[in-house]
């Protein structure tokens, strides 16, 4: 019988240490929302150093085959923030902001000319100014034709005193 008390006092105690306090439940759920808190930031600081694919503006853009461009045709580009101005010469890709205050020039086809619409500057299709307050050309950007194709780098936006034949690339 001593034998059978002591068993059953086993098994009331393993019972006791089996059931949680309230104090153990609050402890252990406080423990598992710091480690859960501590693996994000831990995730979240780990994906600052995995690269990106980087698109749009700031890359290398395809703007399609040269066929796409017919001589005398300005096509604007969205994805690049540039118009295509396709001359006699060759292409050149124009950065649509304006040099006087940075408005966003859009091309007037009734005209055949890019005019300002925050203070009227005029461009010719080679973004030569020709009126208003703008102190220079458009801006032009690096354009390489490869294998019939037109690819423009946006991160490569140069400034210009004045429109050369040498700003055009030839086709």
């Amino acid at each position: 019988m001593a034998e059978a008390e002591g068993k059953e006092q086993q098994q009331a105690e393993k019972k006791k240490q089996a059931t949680m306090s309230r104090r153990g439940l609050l402890r252990n759920v406080m423990w598992a929302s710091a480690g859960i808190f501590a693996a994000q930031a831990a995730l979240t600081g780990l994906a600052m150093f995995w690269p990106r694919k980087v698109e749009g503006f700031g890359t290398v853009i395809d703007a399609g085959p040269i066929e796409e461009y017919p001589v005398g045709t300005v096509t604007r580009i969205r994805d690049g923030r540039f118009y295509i101005s396709r001359l006699p010469e060759g292409v050149l890709a124009l950065y649509w902001r304006c040099p006087h205050l940075g408005c966003t020039v859009p091309w007037n086809e009734n005209q055949k000319l890019f005019i300002c619409p925050c203070h009227g500057s005029v461009y010719e299709p080679t973004g030569q100014n020709i009126a208003g307050p703008a102190p220079r050309p458009l801006d032009i950007m690096r354009v390489e034709i490869r294998g019939g194709r037109l690819f423009v780098d946006t991160g490569d936006i140069r400034q210009r005193e004045r429109h050369l034949p040498e700003h055009v690339t030839p086709v």
